[in-house]
């Protein structure tokens, strides 16, 4: 393996940031152009994380048992054909197909990028920290996905078919990349019957239900930021409001890339995860509240940044820590259940905060994701006490005290 190893990984990442933020980066448009309502938007939401949902249960079973090329080269193909799907649409149900095949996409790309990142960085010995860094990519590629499509549409006057068939081909680049890289071998005497015996154990739905409560606390960020700073600006009809929601957008993105990096330079980040995630969520229920309820635009724009650099360490301190129980053989069939499982939050939780801004508007709405939190604090608190069971598989002879 050589540092191209690590650029597929980091590329894969960011690819996940193109499937999560595309359509909160160009809802409004969306919206316009196909003529459907919020709940509509939030209906395509669903589409993304439901078959996400299902593919991920099998796509890391995949990586631990074919490698990683084959895997990666196919999930940047689907990713990229899906992209181009959506930048044709003329009608909400061939966006829906768009974004279910983004699902299949996204999960591929994700496997591949978060299993190789404890592996390739810091020789594979602090997977927490591993994983924030990589991360970090993901809040830049969101940064640029949002801001590009911005820019395009708004600035450069670019259809929103053409500016998402550019994204398309950056994606399709990737593929390129995956086709030529090394990856780690697979592992030799690898069976799926040891990989299901994950189910039975208890660090691995403990870290699957503190997904849950992330993503859906993350992507109902991603997909309502920009509608919430324009409902706070005046609306579609103000002038600028469209704009400076798709900024605020991809400034959230970057906070989330920032506070990574800066978590990424801790040592033994794994031996403390699991109390940095439930501090971080008590601070996250006051920004959601103040973000939710606050008529001052700038404070609304505030409270939004600072949610993204609370948000920022949660994803990759959870899979770190729960990757630090087990061997680098079993990463990806982990991933595979906590990340499958995490999907139901964003299947639910965005199209509800669609469903309830049909009444009470998309700023309140938000307001949900603060119940959301409360549950994280203590499926994390319990995560931290969990131990693997004495037949887990692969045995691993360091303790975790994450």
């Amino acid at each position: 393996m050589g540092k191209l190893t690590a650029v597929v990984a980091l590329m894969a990442i960011s690819s996940l940031a193109v499937c999560f933020v595309l359509i909160g980066a160009v809802s409004v448009e969306l919206s316009e152009k196909l003529g459907i309502d919020n709940s509509q938007v939030g209906s395509l939401v669903s589409a993304l994380f439901t078959t996400s949902m299902i593919v991920q249960l099998f796509v890391g079973l995949l990586v631990d048992k074919l490698g990683h090329k084959a895997v990666a080269i196919v999930g940047f193909l689907i990713t990229s054909a899906a992209i181009f799907l959506l930048a044709g649409a003329r009608d909400f149900n061939l966006a829906f197909y768009a974004c279910t095949f983004l699902g299949v996409g996204g999960m591929c790309v994700v496997t591949v990028g978060n299993t190789l990142l404890p592996i390739v960085l810091f020789g594979g010995r602090d997977p927490a920290r591993a994983s924030n860094l990589g991360n970090g990519f993901f809040g830049i590629a969101f940064l640029a996905t949002s801001w590009t499509l911005g820019y395009l549409v708004h600035t450069l006057k670019v259809s929103l078919g053409a500016a998402l068939s550019f994204v398309a081909l950056v994606v399709l680049v990737c593929g390129v990349f995956a086709a030529v890289a090394t990856y780690p071998k697979v592992s030799v005497g690898y069976s799926f019957r040891q990989a299901l015996q994950l189910l039975a154990e208890a660090p691995v739905w403990l870290a699957a239900a503190a997904l849950v409560c992330y993503i859906a606390m993350e992507n109902a960020m991603t997909t309502w930021v920009k509608s919430t700073v324009t409902e706070v600006l005046g609306g579609v009809n103000a002038p600028g409001a469209v704009t400076t929601g798709g900024i605020v957008l991809g400034l959230f993105g970057l906070a989330i890339a920032a506070g990574r990096f800066v978590t990424s330079a801790f040592k033994n980040l794994t031996q403390i995860g699991s109390k940095l995630v439930a501090g971080l969520s008590g601070l996250a229920i006051i920004t959601i509240l103040v973000f939710s309820f606050s008529s001052i635009p700038a404070l609304v724009v505030c409270a939004i940044l600072v949610t993204g650099l609370i948000y920022a360490p949660m994803f990759p301190t959870i899979v770190g820590v729960t990757f630090s129980k087990y061997e680098p053989r079993f990463y990806g069939s982990v991933f595979g259940i906590i990340f499958a499982v995490g999907m139901l939050g964003p299947m639910i939780v965005p199209k509800t905060i669609g469903k309830l801004s049909l009444t009470y508007g998309v700023q309140k709405s938000m307001a949900l994701s603060t119940i959301i939190a409360v549950f994280l604090i203590v499926l994390v608190f319990l995560m931290g006490k969990s131990r693997p069971g004495q037949q887990k598989p692969g045995n691993t002879s360091r303790p975790s005290n994450a």
